[in-house]
This record gives C-alpha cells, sequence and structure tokens, in this order.
C-alpha cells in the first residue's frame, strides 16, 4: 500500500478523533473532507469530487463508501478494510446506500457530519438530512481540522521537504524572470523543478500576473510576455505528500518605481511582525493585529487586504489554504506545531504597483521559524 505514514501515527490520529467523538457524545461520524480522510486512513484521491463517505462508528469500526472508480485507489493508498461501492447508474441513490450501511452498522442517535466540504454537495446534503430524519446531525465541519492543524514529527518533515520544493521554485522563477520572458516558460520553470524533486500537484493553481495583472490575487487563463520595465508577482507552494509550503513576492523588471520600494520595506516589516507574533498563547487575530499595525501606520489600509495568512497542512483541490485563517478577532489559539503561512499583499490600483511577500512559518515553543524564502530582499531582473 501507497501509505506515507506507519500504523502507530494512524492508531494514534484515531484515537485522537474518537476521544473528541465520546467528548462530543457522538455515536458517529460521516467524514465527506477529502483532508480527514486522508488524515485518519491515508485515502488519496480526487474522487472526492463525487459523492463518497468515510463512516467512522464511536468504537472504532470504519466503513468506506465510493464509487466503483475509486475502488482499488482506497485499496492501494489507504489503511480501510470495508470498501463498500455504491453504483454509477440514471437511478443511483448514494444517500440511500449510506443509510443502509449505517443500518447495517447499528449506526443512530447522534452523527456528526463535516457539512463544510466540497465532497457534499447542497443537493446531496439535503438528501442526507432527509434519510437519516429519525437522528441528530450535529455539524462537526471544524472537528478534524482542529486535529490536523498540529502537525506530528513526521508531518514535519514532509512539510520541511515541501519547503525545500518551494526554495526550489523561487529559484528557478526568478532565474526564469527577465525582459522579454513568457510567463508560461515561468510557470514552467517552477513546476518542472518541483515534480523533478519528488513533489505533488498543489492544492491550487500557482498565481501569475504581470503588468496591471500583478495586482490580482487569483490565478487566471492567458499568458503575457514581461516587458523591460514590469512588475510580476507570485504565489505558489512546494507540495510533498500533499503537505504544503506556500511562498510569494513581487519580482521587478527593470527598475522599481519609488513605490515599489516603499511597499517593499511596509511589507517586509508587517512580514517580520506577524512572524513575532506568531508564538504559543496567541490568536489568529494577533497576526492580523500585527500586520495591519504596520500597513495602517505607513498609511497602506486601503491597499492591504482584511486577511493576511493561514494554516497549511495536507490539502486537496480546490484551495492549499487551511483553517485558521488570519482575520479581524480570530480566536483560534497559536499552538506549537502549527504550520502558518503570512502573505503581506499591497495592491495600488490607482498607480497600479503591487508589492507581496510571505512565506511559511513552523511554529516552536519559542515562536516561528521560517521553514522558506529566507531572502526578503526586493528582487530586480
Amino acid at each position: 500500500m501507497a501509505l506515507h505514514f506507519d500504523t502507530i501515527e494512524f492508531a494514534e490520529r484515531k484515537s485522537k478523533l474518537l476521544e473528541t467523538m465520546a467528548r462530543d457524545k457522538l455515536d458517529a461520524a460521516f467524514l465527506f473532507a477529502q483532508e480527514s480522510m486522508f488524515w485518519l486512513t491515508g485515502y488519496d484521491t480526487f474522487g472526492f469530487c463525487f459523492f463518497q463517505c468515510l463512516v467512522v462508528k464511536a468504537d472504532g469500526r470504519m466503513a468506506l463508501l465510493t464509487r466503483s472508480a475509486d475502488l482499488r485507489q482506497a485499496q492501494h493508498t489507504s489503511n480501510v478494510e470495508d470498501i463498500r461501492i455504491w453504483k454509477d447508474g440514471l437511478h443511483a441513490d448514494p444517500v440511500g446506500d449510506l443509510k443502509r450501511l449505517a443500518d447495517e452498522m447499528g449506526i443512530k442517535g447522534r452523527i456528526g457530519c463535516e457539512y463544510e466540504s466540497y465532497g457534499l454537495t447542497h443537493r446531496r446534503g439535503r438528501e442526507l438530512e432527509a434519510a437519516f430524519a429519525g437522528n441528530t446531525l450535529i455539524d462537526i465541519s471544524d472537528l478534524v481540522p482542529r486535529l490536523r492543524v498540529i502537525k506530528s514529527p513526521a508531518e514535519i518533515r514532509y512539510v520541511r521537504e515541501a519547503a525545500r520544493l518551494s526554495d526550489l521554485a523561487d529559484e528557478a522563477a526568478r532565474d526564469a524572470i527577465k525582459a522579454g520572458a513568457d510567463e508560461g516558460d515561468i510557470l514552467a520553470a517552477q513546476h518542472n523543478v518541483i515534480f523533478a524533486n519528488g513533489g505533488d500537484y498543489p492544492g491550487n493553481e500557482f498565481i501569475i500576473g504581470s503588468g496591471r495583472d500583478a495586482l490580482l490575487c487569483r490565478y487566471k487563463s492567458g499568458r503575457r510576455v514581461l516587458e523591460a520595465k514590469d512588475q510580476i508577482t507570485l504565489e505558489f507552494a512546494g507540495a510533498y505528500r500533499h503537505y504544503h509550503a506556500a511562498l510569494m513576492r513581487t519580482v521587478i523588471v527593470g527598475e522599481p518605481r519609488p513605490l515599489h520600494v516603499t511597499y517593499h520595506a511596509a511589507a517586509k516589516e508587517a512580514l517580520l511582525a506577524c512572524q513575532a507574533a506568531m508564538k504559543p498563547g496567541a490568536k489568529a487575530g494577533d497576526i492580523f493585529a500585527a500586520h495591519t499595525g504596520v500597513l495602517d501606520a505607513h498609511g497602506l489600509g486601503s491597499h492591504r487586504l482584511n486577511a493576511c495568512g493561514y494554516s497549511l497542512g495536507a490539502k486537496f483541490t480546490p484551495s492549499w489554504m487551511d483553517p485558521p485563517m488570519f482575520y479581524q478577532d480570530n480566536d483560534w489559539p497559536i499552538l506549537p506545531g502549527m504550520v502558518l503561512f503570512a502573505h503581506m499583499i499591497l495592491m495600488d490600483s490607482e498607480t497600479e504597483t503591487a508589492m507581496c511577500l510571505g512565506r511559511t512559518y513552523l511554529v516552536g515553543e519559542g515562536g516561528a521559524e521560517p521553514l522558506n524564502g529566507s531572502a526578503l530582499d526586493l528582487f530586480v531582473r
């Protein structure tokens, strides 16, 4: 089997889940988030775009309901022994199959359900509630994410490898950036070095934009050739065993504008303030407050965003973001073992000036350790 952790690690994770279910008086948990399935069993697939559910009973029994296309996927990548298949067809009824499975397992009463997951659509969610109307469905969307957020030593080794890959991609991109370079060649250089060194597809597309599109925070289709004086924003992640380490920066082609220099200095100061705030006992909102404290003091409040980062871990499409996010008054505690990505994003639409700077950290007992992006300079090509 293609398992990336040993039996002891998986047993400890299962024990933590069952303890939390007992605390919340849950008779069973319906896990729909792919990240939860991967964390608990190693199950690795993008088949969660269709209905599938990992059923966990309070006594520890587990069963996976999925499609025939994922039968061997589950057999090869997970430790799940009880795998059930719902049949594709004109009158397919996967929720009905889940109800029959639950009845067979003797599940009734308080059932936790991961409502906030890409694998459970609103349509299927309504069917689920109707099928289990005689039970009490409890939203446990935050339950497994709060367990996953603290990384084990084995996970941290994968995160460090992801960070190494992100630095290789950063170097490859900077080597490719020059006047006349095509954005497609820059992306190709980043992905090539990650795949060539054993990395994975990331949880979402790399962000790349130059010229006025350097102000965009999302990937879009279409490529551009860099001009003699230009700006290009890159946000990307090394991914290893699905664990992510993200990096973000704006690179200047030709002579930087005075605003580039000013904005970069403010972004660097804000990033280091966020780094200082990443310590056990702090809250996620404290990191955001550090970010706003610096940027607003520089008069850049209208150019910043309303969030400045988030946790990272083993994530699947369509996003590599994990909770908690750093926004105002978020009271999620910062604890040792968390992997955090902070991004300072300044987008001045009036002058069409972009400046971004971000990197990934590991929280330890004494504070945050940068895992990548050691050079915080303004790069000019």
